[in-house]
């Protein structure tokens, strides 16, 4: 294996939580995490080290997901989707159940970087570095970035209320 078992290790909860935060879905952020260990071991002797591994791996992660989203959609009814993203949890009362799609609602429609940047930080735990360099960018850019994605939901959410 040549040290990939130590990366899986090393790495395996940062990328399940990052493919849970896109997914919302426990078995599907399992699969997606399955898959992207699995292309990551295939591609492993190509990797040149130019990004950092776990960015690497979770960029795979979201292929993975953009993948499964697409097989999906060609299989399932819109509806099917929105139920399978976003199932209720039991104990839940139909106003948090609410709350959550419209918050999920918002945030996934939020435009590039703001979403990416927003569910990096929040439910991948990604450190502001990490997301930087991610993109490409300073920490600073990360930080203005996902204070104004911050904004731009608080906004839409106060929109939405407001209705």
């Amino acid at each position: 294996m040549d040290g990939f078992e130590e990366i899986y290790e090393a790495h395996f909860r940062q990328v399940y939580r990052f493919a849970l935060s896109l997914s919302r879905n426990e078995l599907l952020a399992e699969e997606i995490t399955q898959r992207a260990f699995w292309k990551a071991y295939r591609a492993y002797g190509k990797f040149e080290g130019r990004a950092n591994v776990a960015t690497w791996l979770c960029r795979i992660a979201k292929n993975e997901y953009l993948l499964l989203l697409r097989k999906r959609k060609r299989e399932a009814s819109e509806e099917q989707l929105r139920d399978t993203a976003a199932p209720g949890v039991p104990g839940e009362d139909e106003e948090d159940r609410q709350s959550a799609r419209l918050l999920q609602h918002i945030v996934h429609g939020l435009e590039e970087p703001y979403k990416e940047v927003f569910l990096l930080r929040v439910y991948g735990e990604f450190p502001f570095a990490r997301i930087a360099q991610l993109f490409g960018k300073s920490e600073s850019w990360a930080r203005v970035t996902f204070f104004r994605a911050k904004v731009r939901i608080l906004e839409q959410v106060k929109k939405e209320e407001s209705k």
